[in-house]
């Protein structure tokens, strides 16, 4: 049975809100139906029929085909079922997950993952700032599943992570890590400024050693620990990575002691 699709007709003239396309929004709708559910965000909202052209059955394996910075809220709350989108979305892709999976093969605005409380969010271009960060109000980020960025993220990736992992694999601004309640974020590549700021807990992955620290992280040497080597064989089980991250003896700072202080950052020696 062929995938449920979604292509899109042509550039929108409003803000789409596509939250509501999900295998467990659509389970039981006909395809009238379906063409008739509101997307838009203006006074007159579009439908979908209005700016998608919509093919295919099977609604446990949705698609988006199309590329736009105005396509919001992609696969929000999705608790089931892939959905792939074939090029760049905007703000808010994967909100408050908390099962199923969602592909983006070009990038994603602010706030991808934002409140994620389970499955996969893999993002193949970049993203924008606070990627799984809470919106203005909210008290906690991320809170479970696992968010890749396979291209760069903007700055404060990773704000008030609570748990679940976040991997960004060629680089990322600044304030990566900030105020961290727990949980595990990997960057490769250039870190920005302040890495870690204001964590509490959790543990914050490097593969070079990390440039302009706040001064209230104090370096811990060399330590032999387990988790490294663990955590290592995860990434690469998930197929995050292809090789180890930070090797036998990672060197380690602890942090942000102007807080809570239970923080780490390990990175890999020798870069």
């Amino acid at each position: 049975m062929k995938a449920l699709t979604f292509s899109l007709l042509a550039e929108p003239e409003e803000r789409l809100d596509l939250s509501g396309l999900t295998p467990a929004s659509l389970a039981g709708l006909t395809e009238i139906q379906i063409a008739k559910l509101h997307v838009g965000t203006s006074r007159k909202p579009a439908l979908v029929g209005d700016v998608f052209k919509v093919t295919g059955k099977d609604v446990n394996s949705l698609i988006v085909e199309g590329s736009s910075p105005w396509l919001d809220r992609v696969g929000a709350g999705l608790n089931g079922g892939t959905i792939r989108v074939t090029g760049n979305v905007g703000s808010q892709a994967g909100r408050k997950m908390s099962g199923g999976t969602l592909l983006v093969e070009g990038s994603a605005g602010d706030h991808a993952g934002s409140g994620m409380a389970g499955g996969r969010l893999e993002i193949k271009g970049n993203a924008g700032d606070y990627a799984s960060g809470p919106l203005a109000g909210e008290m906690t980020g991320m809170e479970g599943g696992v968010l890749i960025v396979r291209g760069k993220a903007g700055h404060y990736a990773g704000d008030r992570l609570r748990r679940g992992t976040i991997a960004v694999l060629k680089g990322c601004g600044d304030y990566a890590g900030y105020r961290m309640v727990a949980g595990t974020i990997v960057v490769t590549g250039r870190v920005g400024a302040m890495p870690g700021f204001l964590m509490k807990r959790g543990s914050l992955l490097l593969d070079r050693r990390p440039e302009n620290l706040v001064p209230t992280f104090m370096p811990c040497g060399e330590p032999d620990i387990a988790f490294s080597r663990l955590f290592d064989r995860f990434l690469i089980r998930e197929k995050i990575l292809d090789k180890p991250l930070l090797g036998q003896k990672p060197g380690k700072y602890g942090g942000d002691n102007a807080v809570l202080g239970k923080g780490e950052i390990l990175f890999r020696r020798g870069r």
